[in-house]
């Protein structure tokens, strides 16, 4: 996810990191550890004042890490997309797209599409920008079956 402080603040995006995932879930593998990077001190207050708030609420151990921004390294191709790599009909229309991995890894509309089919977003958030996915008129149709069905 690429943060741009002028559309979002790291507030708020620190609001919807601790939504979306299990604080108190040990992670054995340092590659899939959580993790809250900071750029600066504002940010690093911010960051472990939204940590200790989850954590008190809670009542656990919060195993997320708080730790300054330095190199970071993209995950490997097949780690990106992964829930659009495993719906091969719908990974066809973005290859003929992006024919070259690294475009269909930059891909927002790609992006988009993996989000909704990893459990993000529903059918009427679908349907009001599915004409701008750049998917197949079989492809519009078998998202928005995976999406309703995941809805049931």
């Amino acid at each position: 996810m690429d943060f741009d402080p002028s559309r979002v603040g790291y507030a708020e995006l620190l609001e919807v990191f601790w939504t979306e995932h299990s604080p108190t879930s040990r992670t054995w593998f340092r590659q899939y550890r959580p993790v809250v990077f900071y750029h600066d001190e504002q940010q690093h207050r911010l960051a472990q004042a939204a940590k200790d708030r989850v954590a008190a609420a809670l009542g656990s151990v919060v195993y997320t890490e708080i730790l300054p921004a330095t190199r970071f390294t993209l995950a490997e191709a097949y780690h990106q997309k992964y829930s659009l790599r495993q719906a091969r009909e719908l990974l066809q229309d973005f290859t003929a797209i992006y024919p070259a991995d690294a475009d269909l890894v930059a891909s927002t509309a790609a992006a988009r599409v993996n989000g909704y089919l990893a459990g993000h977003g529903n059918r009427e958030q679908l349907q009001g920008e599915i004409d701008r996915l750049g998917l197949s008129p079989a492809g519009r149709i078998r998202l928005l079956e995976m999406v309703a069905r995941r809805a049931r």
